[in-house]
């Protein structure tokens, strides 16, 4: 997708909104999930999305997801 320097953080918000969306369909909740404001300043490529520190409980059922994704697929 060729998105204008203009356009990039919004698309980058959207994602993460999808991403949260998503994540919270499953049970998980990434609390600190958000842009990264340092790679959000630069002016080269998209921002980064900064998934954040989740405790023990939310890890295990990203594993468990993603375990039973591998095993659908």
């Amino acid at each position: 997708m060729v998105v204008r320097d203009a356009e990039r953080l919004r698309v980058v918000e959207d994602v993460v909104a999808q991403l949260r969306a998503e994540t919270g369909v499953l049970g998980i909740v990434l609390p600190s999930l958000r842009v990264d404001p340092v790679s959000a300043a630069g002016e080269v490529g998209y921002p980064l999305v900064d998934l954040g520190c989740v405790n023990f409980d939310t890890a295990m059922r990203i594993v468990a997801v993603l375990h039973e994704g591998r095993r659908g697929a």
